[in-house]
């Protein structure tokens, strides 16, 4: 069977745990800060879990991480 590619685009952005988590940045950090809350922009300083359908595709596109 040959070898599965990775697909680019998503191993930038998703990282798989060795328990088989999958991270992502949260989302909402790149502009319009200075009208977000504090509180808010603590909450979305560290990675966020992705879970149900969502994380089992990531895992599809990304075979070897």
């Amino acid at each position: 069977m040959p070898k599965l590619k990775t697909k680019r685009k998503a191993a930038k952005r998703f990282r798989v745990t060795k328990t088989g988590k999958v991270l992502a940045k949260a989302t909402g950090r790149r502009h319009l800060l200075c009208d977000k809350e504090p509180k808010k922009l603590r909450q979305m300083r560290g990675n966020i879990e992705v879970k149900g359908r969502v994380a089992r595709n990531i895992k599809a596109v990304l075979p070897y991480c």
